[in-house]
C-alpha cells in the first residue's frame, strides 16, 4: 500500500533534478565508505574490549568483503525482480540494521555475523544505487550526475580517520556504527520520496549454481588479495587466490551453458562496455595500490606520523572533488575517446611521479601533486563509469551494473595485492628487511606500468563513443554552423 502511495505521489510531481538523485545515491555510498574507514581506525580499541589480539580483528573487515563478493553478482537480478527503488531502499535498511547489531555485539563472533549482514546491504547498495542513477537520469545529464555521485563517496574516506579517532578517544567505539542510523533513515526517506521504482522486463531464472560458484570464486579472490598485504600470510593468500581461480574457471564453463548466468560475460562483447571494463580494470589496479603504498611511504620512508601521513593522503580525494565541475565540459569538447587516452596518460604519469618523492621535498609540493593525481584519476573513472553503459540496452542494464561493480571491487582489491607484491619483490632484490625509499619507488613504477597499458584499450573506443551523452558531436555541429 505504501508503495502505491509513493508511486501516486511520484506521478503528481515533476521529475527531480539529476543532482538530487545523484546525491541521494551518493549519500548511501558515503555511509558505506565512512563506515569502512572509521572502523579500520578503531580496530585496536575493539580488540582490547573483546579480549583478542589486534591482528585477529582483521576478520571484521574481511567478513564484510566476503559478503560483498557473494551478493554483488546477484544484485542486478534481484533489482529486476523486485524493483530498483524497493531493493535500494531495503539495502539501506539492511545496512542500518547490520550496523545496529555491530554496535550491540558482545564478542568478535557476533561482530563478524553482523558485518556479514551489513555486507549484504552494502552489496545491494553499490550496484543498485548506480542502476537507480542510470535509469532515473537523462543521458545528456549522465556525466554531470556521475561527477556529483563521486563527491560524498570521496568525502567518506577523508572524514573516516579523524572521525574514528575522535569517537575512539572521546566516545565508545560502538558509536562508529550508531552514526549510520540517522544517515540511513534520511537516505531511506529520500529514496522513498524521489526515486521511481523500475523493474526489469525479463523474468530470468535464478542461477543457483552460478551464484555458488561465483561467490566462492570472488570471495576467495577478494580474501586472497586483501590478506596478501599483511605480513606472514603469503602462503594463505596464494592458496585463496588459487581456489578463486579454479572456481572462476568452473563458473565460466557453467556460464557458457546457462541461458541466464548470474554474471553475464556476453556483455563484454558490447564494445563500449567491454573496453571500459578492461581499461578501467587496468587503471583501478594502480588506484587500488595507492591507499596501501602512500601511507606506508610517508610513515616508513619519510618518518612522518600517522596523522601527518593521513593529511597528505587526503589530497587525492580533494583533487577528486574538484574534478566534477570540469568533466562535462572537457568531454563535450574532446569526446570520451580522446579524453580517456590523453587524461589516462597524464593521470598515470602523475602517480609515477610519486616514485620521485623524497623527505627533502616540500610537503606543500607533495600535497599539490597528489591533488592533481586525484583530479586526473577521478576524471578517468567518471568517464569510464559513464561511457560503459552507452550501448547497453535497457533490459540488460541491471546485469551490466552488477557485472561492472563486481570487477570494480575485485580490481581495487587486486591493486593492494600488486602493490604489496611489488614492494616485497623490491625488498627481496635489494636485501632489505624493511622497505626503503627505493623499494617504494620501484613499487610505484611497477603499478603505473600496468595502468599505462590501458592506453592501448582506450584507443579502441570508437570516436563516437558516448557522443549523445557528452554532447561532443552536437558541439562540433554547432561549431561548423557558426563558421
Amino acid at each position: 500500500m505504501s508503495d502505491q502511495i509513493y508511486q501516486a505521489a511520484a506521478i503528481g510531481r515533476a521529475k527531480p533534478n539529476f543532482r538530487v538523485i545523484a546525491m541521494i545515491v551518493a549519500s548511501a555510498m558515503f555511509m558505506e565508505q565512512l563506515d569502512a574507514t572509521v572502523l579500520a581506525t578503531a580496530l585496536p580499541t575493539m580488540a582490547r574490549d573483546f579480549g583478542v589480539s589486534a591482528p585477529s580483528m582483521s576478520i571484521a573487515l574481511t567478513s564484510y568483503l566476503l559478503s560483498l563478493a557473494i551478493f554483488i553478482p546477484a544484485s542486478g537480478l534481484i533489482a529486476d525482480r523486485f524493483g530498483s527503488r524497493t531493493v535500494f531502499r531495503s539495502a539501506i535498511a539492511v545496512f542500518v540494521i547490520g550496523s545496529i547489531f555491530c554496535a550491540l555485539s558482545p564478542n568478535l563472533l557476533c561482530l563478524v555475523l553482523a558485518r556479514l549482514l551489513q555486507g549484504l546491504g552494502g552489496a545491494m547498495m553499490l550496484p543498485v544505487g548506480r542502476l537507480v542513477l542510470l535509469r532515473s537520469v537523462d543521458r545528456k545529464d549522465m556525466v554531470n550526475a556521475m561527477s556529483w555521485l563521486l563527491v560524498p563517496a570521496l568525502i567518506g574516506p577523508i572524514l573516516g580517520p579523524p572521525v574514528g579517532g575522535l569517537i575512539v578517544t572521546y566516545l565508545d567505539w560502538r558509536w562508529i556504527f550508531y552514526i549510520n542510523v540517522p544517515i540511513g533513515i534520511i537516505g531511506f526517506t529520500l529514496v522513498s520520496i524521489f526515486i521511481a521504482d523500475f523493474k526489469g522486463e525479463s523474468k530470468r531464472r535464478f542461477d543457483t549454481v552460478g551464484f555458488i560458484l561465483s561467490g566462492i570464486a570472488l570471495g576467495s579472490l577478494l580474501f586472497g588479495f586483501e590478506s596478501s598485504s599483511r605480513p606472514g600470510e603469503a602462503a594463505f593468500s596464494l592458496f585463496l587466490i588459487a581456489v578463486g581461480v579454479l572456481f572462476g574457471i568452473a563458473y565460466l564453463k557453467h556460464a557458457r551453458r546457462h541461458p541466464s548466468p548470474i554474471m553475464d560475460f556476453s556483455l563484454m562483447k558490447v564494445p563500449s562496455f567491454g573496453t571500459s571494463v578492461i581499461a578501467g580494470s587496468l587503471t583501478r589496479i594502480t588506484q587500488g595500490a595507492q591507499p596501501f603504498l602512500l601511507p606506508l611511504y610517508f610513515q616508513l620512508g619519510f618518518g612522518l606520523s600517522a596523522a601527518k601521513a593521513g593529511q597528505l593522503v587526503t589530497a587525492a580525494a580533494l583533487g577528486s572533488m574538484a574534478m566534477k565541475a570540469v568533466a562535462p565540459r572537457v568531454l563535450r569538447r574532446f569526446g570520451f575517446r580522446n579524453s580517456l587516452v590523453a587524461n589516462g596518460v597524464i593521470a598515470t604519469c602523475g602517480y609515477a611521479l610519486c616514485a620521485a618523492f623524497r623527505p627533502d621535498w616540500p610537503l606543500a609540493l607533495i600535497f599539490a601533486i597528489l591533488v592533481m593525481c586525484g583530479f586526473f584519476m577521478s576524471f578517468q573513472f567518471t568517464a569510464y563509469n559513464t561511457v560503459a553503459y552507452d550501448e547497453i540496452d535497457r533490459d540488460r542494464m541491471s546485469s551490466a551494473t552488477s557485472f561492472y561493480t563486481t570487477f570494480q571491487q575485485l580490481m581495487l582489491s587486486l591493486g593492494i595485492c600488486v602493490g604489496a607484491l611489488a614492494l616485497h619483490m623490491s625488498m627481496t632484490v635489494n636485501g632489505s628487511e624493511t622497505p626503503q625509499l627505493h623499494d617504494f619507488s620501484a613499487a610505484f613504477l611497477f603499478v603505473t606500468v600496468i595502468s599505462i597499458t590501458a592506453t592501448f584499450w582506450n584507443l579502441r573506443f570508437a570516436r563516437s563513443a558516448g557522443a549523445d551523452i557528452s554532447g561532443h558531436d552536437a558541439g562540433k555541429a554547432a561549431h561548423a554552423t557558426e563558421h
